[in-house]
């Protein structure tokens, strides 16, 4: 939120979510109960002409510029090796705590969530469901396939359960200055309603 206030483009947005992670860390609880459940953020950071996925692990962080077909996030990290933003000392906190030797491509999610980036996009997982979707209709994406993405539950897009989806949103942003941005927010706590 602090990123949409406090910018104009995405890249700045980014700059301010960087800024404000490396002078306040991330962290509290997720959950309202009294069950401790913490978790290191992706965002989606898109203006009307470059869009950016950041991903974080504690004060570190990763930034990818999206330069074409479709990108997505869910609870795992997902930049592998093609990063064009850092932390100043992400590889050098990498190396110094045994999880990257310096001499192979240094990929993110590997080294700082030990996934097995091979089997990322293959595996049911949220992450790999929404990859199929949006790659299904890659090229003809409108708000209402979005919204249907959004809205599918088979895939876990929409979790259901001990924790539930509780909001998305859909935006429309065109690179046309003179056409205005159209964002579209759930009103209900499931966004399948």
């Amino acid at each position: 939120r602090l990123g949409l206030e406090r910018a104009d483009t995405a890249e700045k947005a980014l700059d301010v979510i960087v800024d404000l992670l490396e002078k306040y860390g991330q962290g509290g609880n997720c959950m309202e109960s009294h069950l401790a459940f913490t978790y290191h953020n992706s965002f989606l950071i898109a203006d009307r002409k470059e869009a950016w996925v950041l991903e974080t692990s504690g004060k570190y962080w990763a930034a990818e510029k999206v330069e074409g077909g479709v990108r997505n996030i869910s609870n795992q990290l997902s930049i592998t090796t093609k990063i064009d933003r850092e932390h100043p000392k992400l590889k050098e906190y990498a190396k110094s705590n045994g999880w990257w030797d310096g001499e192979k491509e240094f990929d993110f999610a590997a080294t700082y969530s030990y996934v097995n980036t091979a089997r990322m996009t293959t595996t049911k997982s949220r992450y790999c469901e929404g990859y199929k979707l949006l790659n299904k209709h890659k090229g003809s994406i409108t708000s209402e396939i979005m919204m249907e993405i959004l809205r599918d539950k088979e895939s876990g897009i929409n979790m259901e359960g001990g924790f539930m989806t509780t909001g998305s949103m859909v935006s429309v942003l065109p690179q046309q200055p003179n056409l205005p941005c159209i964002h579209f927010f759930t009103g209900t706590p499931d966004p399948a309603r």
